[in-house]
């Protein structure tokens, strides 16, 4: 595996009662790299999330993230490792502000209450103030989470997953309910956020993936029938066939 890539996934399958919803796929991911994955419902775009995060387990093939084998691992220590998760409902705490639900997903590591109490609270204010700014949150710090529009508890929610500073993020149609503003500020986001890190997304908005994708991976009943940039995979006669063309 180069050192420019993150994620290597060589050989991926999984059945699900006989039925194959990932099929030998192979799939990698550089570093700093903002990759969209699109194709028709059931094509196994979201169980190949679920794969690279543990919540399923893979029955041939492997994920390699940087140099760990991922389908060996249980799902928390896969996120201790640097990869982060977003599913399509958002899971914030409705009833604490925007700062707590950021300070609640600093990983404390279990030396919190002991000699580096102080600092650490420093280190967490800090961090705290950081995410804020890059998810478009800083002036709402104070605000109840259940206030937030639908727009924005989607970007406190991948505020969340940015206090653990993950090296690969992946996430599930963000934009879906947003407003065209939301969509727009969504895509300047993702931009930023990836220029440190790598990010997956799955996502069906056209226009919005235009927006963001580096390169864009076409799935369909679980295989990988086109990728590269936008345009490219846009004129693929077989993409237009499975996808594009409904």
């Amino acid at each position: 595996m180069g050192s420019h890539e993150m994620l290597t996934i060589q050989g991926l399958g999984v059945s699900f009662d006989g039925f194959k919803a990932v099929d030998d796929l192979n799939f990698i991911v550089d570093r700093n790299e903002l990759r969209v994955v699109i194709g028709p419902n059931g094509a196994g775009k979201t169980t190949l999330l679920d794969l690279i995060c543990g919540k399923t387990k893979s029955t041939e093939g492997t994920i390699m993230f940087k140099t760990m084998d991922l389908t060996q691992m249980k799902e928390h220590a896969i996120v201790r490792a640097g990869v982060g998760r977003k599913f399509q409902t958002p899971s914030i705490y409705e009833n604490l502000t925007v700062s707590e639900n950021l300070e609640v997903s600093f990983p404390r590591g279990r030396t919190a209450f002991g000699a580096l109490f102080f600092r650490r609270t420093q280190d967490v204010t800090e961090r705290v103030k950081s995410v804020a700014e890059e998810v478009l949150l800083s002036d709402k710090l104070d605000q109840q989470a259940a206030l937030l529009s639908h727009g924005q508890k989607q970007w406190l929610e991948i505020g969340m997953l940015l206090m653990q500073d993950p090296e690969l993020l992946m996430l599930d149609e963000p934009v879906a309910g947003m407003t065209v503003n939301e969509r727009e500020q969504t895509a300047e986001l993702l931009n930023r956020i990836s220029k440190n890190r790598s990010v997956i997304v799955i996502e069906h908005d056209m226009e919005f993936v235009r927006k963001i994708a580096h390169k864009v991976t076409v799935l369909h009943q679980g295989k990988v029938i086109a990728e590269g940039s936008m345009d490219k995979v846009t004129a693929d006669p077989r993409v237009i066939e499975v996808y594009l063309g409904h």
